[in-house]
């Protein structure tokens, strides 16, 4: 993600702890190299420099500038996929693993939050998942079954109980998971990459990974900085913003633009009815719309974008006629913050996890789950790298297998965005 030149993020507040990196101004020997500074390589990096590792990170944008610092802020644990399918497609064993993980994505963030003291805005109210038409609401009750069934904290919640929590109408129900909650996304970037410095490793920003290549035993990173990296192995944590680093991991991701924007800060009797306890939304639209209310009470609302980058105003248009179908007493309520960002997604809605040479890793695909998924990932990352056992990892290592057509790709993602979209409403 990067932010958008109309408006500046809502939650873009200067973090109250400075972050000075640390540049690449001669070669360097590091036990592990991260190229990406998002959640996912400041959550390895972390990991690996308490455990001891000499790490060097390198960013080629600012921190905070990609969907980790980016993201509509939503902390929600699990995948895309429910328990059941999840076992039918890895196994028994691979699969309570896999469930065991993604049901603690979220705890991953809290914990850390309250065990490092971060100073990080957050809110574990939990979040609904709410069901525009009868059969989104089916599939709502078996999802909630499956994982109250597994002890998780969640609740079926019927129409009337969904307009209470969200203030929003036109939903026939939904589910609440109570382990969910949201974030200041930048902070909790800026603070990871405290704890990464703080525990020994470098972070270089605006710096740029050129070429990977082998030499001997170890991996040489070139960059930008005109100094080269050495490491034993080497993360690439890029997902959305990957290229041609790592043959073929691009094209093994569709890029989808999120756009966001926030309201000015709602009047008190808005303030009373929409979200009035804190909950983070998203609905069952193929087209999903994501909310949430920011801690100086402004409606920050979120929704797929256009492929190609936004030039004026109106190109949110889209997502302001969502927001006034579902609050209608936000109409002439102002916006006053838009910005939009890049997100990747696989074909499986599944992450990702390759290596494809040894001592080389790469990670792509959140599905909406970024938050929770790639902090709790960074760790378990590390002891793959130290142990070499494959059940480490919550998922299985896949080949990189890029998508058929794939230049074409822009093209059908838009034609089937402008699709989904007009069902969505002739759903309401």
């Amino acid at each position: 993600m990067h932010p958008s030149h109309f408006s500046r993020p809502v939650w873009r507040r200067p973090p109250r702890v400075s972050f000075a990196g640390e540049a690449i101004s001669a070669p360097e020997r590091v036990d592990l190299a991260i190229v990406g500074g998002g959640l996912q390589g400041l959550s390895a990096a972390f990991a690996a420099a308490r455990r001891g590792l000499s790490v060097r990170v390198i960013e080629a944008r600012g921190l905070g500038e990609g969907a980790s610092g980016l993201n509509g802020g939503q902390v929600i644990p699990g995948l895309k996929h429910d328990p059941d399918r999840l076992l039918r497609h890895f196994g028994e064993r691979r699969g309570e693993a896999l469930i065991d993980f993604a049901s603690g994505t979220a705890d991953a963030v809290f914990k850390l939050i309250q065990s490092e003291g971060l100073d990080v805005e957050h809110d574990r109210s939990g979040w609904i998942q709410a069901a525009h038409t009868p059969e989104a609401f089916t599939a709502a009750e078996e999802r909630n079954r499956q994982w109250g069934a597994r002890g998780a904290d969640v609740t079926l919640l019927n129409g009337a109980e969904v307009a209470l929590l969200t203030g929003a109408g036109g939903y026939v129900g939904g589910w609440l998971d109570r382990r969910a909650g949201t974030i200041n996304p930048l902070a909790f970037v800026f603070e990871l990459a405290r704890l990464a410095t703080e525990a020994g490793a470098r972070i270089a920003t605006g710096t740029r990974a050129v070429r990977l290549r082998r030499d001997g035993a170890d991996w040489q990173v070139e960059t930008t900085a005109g100094h080269p990296v050495s490491a034993r192995s080497v993360v690439v944590a890029t997902n959305a913003y990957s290229d041609g680093l790592v043959a073929g991991l691009a094209r093994s991701l569709v890029p989808l633009h999120s756009f966001q924007m926030a309201t000015a800060p709602l009047p008190p009797d808005l303030r009373e009815v929409i979200l009035p306890h804190g909950q983070a939304v998203s609905d069952s639209r193929r087209i999903v719309v994501y909310y949430r209310k920011s801690p100086d009470g402004r409606l920050v609302f979120g929704g797929r974008g256009r492929m190609a980058e936004p030039k004026s105003e109106k190109d949110w248009k889209h997502l302001q006629s969502a927001m006034i179908r579902l609050f209608p007493a936000l109409d002439g309520v102002s916006v006053e913050h838009r910005w939009f960002g890049r997100v990747a997604v696989t074909p499986d809605h599944l992450p990702h996890i390759h290596a494809p040479e040894k001592g080389l890793l790469a990670v792509a695909g959140c599905q909406g789950r970024g938050v929770g998924l790639m902090t709790a990932l960074g760790p378990r990352l590390v002891d793959y790298i130290e142990t070499g056992d494959p059940a480490a990892l919550p998922f299985p290592v896949s080949p990189i297998r890029s998508i058929p057509f794939y230049a074409l790709r822009e093209i059908g993602v838009g034609v089937t965005i402008a699709w989904y979209r007009m069902l969505d409403g002739l759903e309401g």
